[in-house]
């Protein structure tokens, strides 16, 4: 397994420690333990499906928030070629939690933007643990203006807990520049995909996601507002987050039920950290697939087909 545990897998952690034990022991003492072994591998495989098929949507977020869950430039890295990353929003300045830039795709040309967390605290402060500043939004857009100048279609990957919050980013208007980029992604005129890889907070993430194709991966959330932060509002304890990420549904497969989104991507057994080459398969399939879905579709449609897409979404009816 890579990396840390979390509380709910201490189990399987307990018993893939066991089976790494036992080869050890078979290797020094060279005794063959191979039917222990083999048995203890098939207890784990049981044991690994049984808790992942029955997560709550608490054990959901916690693993969307593992700090070795790909992020957006492991998967630039996998599944896209030739990346020049674009920097600064020629009014203030270049904000690193927001990765903007063209990528040779297996489609074409693309243009990619994400947000983009750190692997230590010294990457995590550079990249202010994902929440993007108002300069990182503009820079976002900025970047989807040439996109939509040159007929590139545009993936944007998200995984932040939310916007930066701070007094600066107030000044400089963070509001307005999320509240602008979801006015004027509304009208680019070609295809957006896209893809909550991780975390999906707030209006940090709403920032970059208006699109034709809304996916979320197995593993990810998508919330108007974190567990944590909906518990302290509701019932003054942030200890009930467990009990906010239920009611808040902001699991795949409650967003797909919603008519949120468009599309579950597929984690491998335990998540998208066990095994980050499948996980880049399973999105570079999905991302390649709604592209060419959206490329039959002039600029006309694309623009019509989502305003009507957001336009539906909290319809409801009621019998009398």
């Amino acid at each position: 397994m890579n990396g840390s545990g979390l509380e709910f897998e201490k189990p399987i952690l307990e018993l893939e420690r066991k089976i790494e034990e036992l080869r050890k022991f078979t290797s020094s003492e060279n005794i063959d333990l191979q039917s222990e072994i083999s048995r203890l591998q098939e207890k784990l495989q049981g044991l690994k499906e049984e808790i992942f098929a029955n997560l709550t949507p608490w054990q959901r977020v916690q693993i969307a928030r593992h700090p070795q869950r790909p992020y957006t430039l492991d998967y630039i890295d996998m599944i896209m070629s030739d990346f020049i990353e674009l920097h600064g929003d020629r009014k203030f300045a270049d904000d690193k939690a927001m990765v903007c830039g063209l990528a040779g795709f297996e489609t074409g040309k693309i243009v990619v933007i994400g947000h983009q967390k750190g692997r230590d605290t010294n990457e995590n402060l550079m990249r202010n643990f994902g929440s993007a500043n108002p300069e990182g939004y503009r820079k976002a857009l900025r970047v989807m203006k040439l996109a939509e100048k040159f007929g590139v279609p545009i993936v944007c990957l998200i995984d932040t807990p939310g916007a930066y919050p701070g007094v600066g980013a107030e000044e400089r208007g963070q509001a307005e520049a999320i509240a602008y980029n979801l006015r004027e992604m509304a009208g680019i005129r070609v295809p957006i995909v896209i893809v909550v890889i991780g975390e999906g907070g707030s209006g940090g993430a709403l920032g970059i996601g208006v699109g034709d194709r809304i996916c979320v991966m197995e593993n990810a959330y998508y919330s108007v507002i974190s567990p944590e932060g909906c518990a302290a509002i509701l019932w003054k304890d942030r200890a009930k987050a467990d009990v906010a990420a239920s009611a808040l549904k902001l699991t795949a497969d409650d967003l797909l039920k919603m008519g949120i989104i468009d599309d579950i991507i597929p984690e491998p057994l335990g998540g998208a950290h066990r095994d980050p080459s499948v996980s880049a398969e399973n999105l570079k399939n999905a991302i390649h697939k709604h592209i060419k879905e959206l490329s039959g579709m002039s600029a006309e449609e694309i623009v019509q087909a989502r305003y009507q897409k957001f336009r539906n979404m909290g319809v409801f009816g009621s019998e009398n």
